[in-house]
């Protein structure tokens, strides 16, 4: 397994949100959305609370129906929340915000290759882009918490460490790649419950693709996340892994379209929708 630093390293390093501004977390997404546009930036874990939070990953048109096969064959990293039409920068999750501005930080990717980690993707945006909003896990975390789980990052004041896995996901046309995951320690009093929460919400990836030994995703230190910060365990935490949106990355690392854009990773897409509005029982 790579680590971060053996590609491109991630040129910009900004402080969660919800330690930026303590009143972060009963903004509503509106107010997220204009923050972001005037230049606030970092892992959005714990903002709005109760609204629903996506990733995002922009491609040419001519690589949308690879993209759509992907999260299809995909569903548990890639859980489609909505597509947008060719060239539109809006959504219908949140009908008055601009894909372009209204996330904290993007990425620009040509080949394959991190070029750019802007916070506004104006001069990047092309007429030819679909782009594919995707369930994010942070979404499940106010059941965590409703619970009695730990969500031991957002305890640490750090983005969720995230990881590149030797698990492969299943290939559509052009796109190919490793499954990446998101992990939080729990502990074992506690796993049941962090199992039953999750997996009432499979639009946001619901339960845990594994639980434990992170040798088994080939992992291979747990305090070197490719992604996001490691996160401190307390004694008999037990390491549980979820699938996460930041796998579509992975596949443009490993697949190269000519361009992409996508959310910087933990630094997601706040929507208008409800959290229950996913949640199956």
């Amino acid at each position: 397994m790579k680590h971060t630093d053996d590609r491109t390293p991630t040129a910009v390093e900004d402080r969660p949100v919800a330690l930026v501004d303590p009143h972060a977390r009963a903004w509503s997404p509106r107010t997220a959305r204009a923050r972001f546009r005037e230049g606030l930036t970092g892992p959005t874990a714990g903002v709005a609370v109760g609204h629903t939070q996506a990733n995002l990953i922009s491609v040419p048109a001519d690589w949308a129906y690879d993209m759509l096969l992907f999260c299809q064959r995909n569903p548990k990293p890639c859980p489609v929340l909505d597509v947008t039409d060719a060239g539109s920068a809006t959504t219908v999750l949140a009908p008055d915000a601009d894909l372009r501005t209204d996330l904290p930080r993007y990425r620009v990717w040509e080949n394959g290759e991190l070029v750019d980690e802007p916070t506004d993707v104006r001069a990047y945006w092309r007429d030819d882009l679909v782009s594919f909003l995707i369930g994010c896990s942070f979404t499940f975390e106010w059941a965590l918490t409703a619970a009695g789980v730990p969500v031991r990052h957002v305890e640490q004041g750090r983005n969720v460490p995230m990881y590149v896995t030797s698990w492969q996901c299943r290939p559509a046309g052009r796109l190919h790649g490793p499954m990446v995951v998101s992990m939080r320690p729990v502990p074992p009093a506690h796993l049941s419950a962090a199992i039953r929460e999750s997996s009432l919400l499979p639009a946001v990836h619901g339960g845990p693709v594994h639980c434990g030994d992170p040798s088994g995703l080939g992992v291979d230190d747990l305090g070197r996340p490719d992604f996001g910060d490691p996160v401190d365990f307390e004694p008999d935490d037990i390491p549980v892994f979820w699938a996460c949106g930041v796998t579509p990355q992975a596949a443009v690392m490993a697949s190269r379209p000519p361009f992409a854009l996508t959310h910087a990773p933990g630094q997601m897409f706040l929507s208008d929708a409800r959290d229950e509005q996913y949640r199956v029982a």
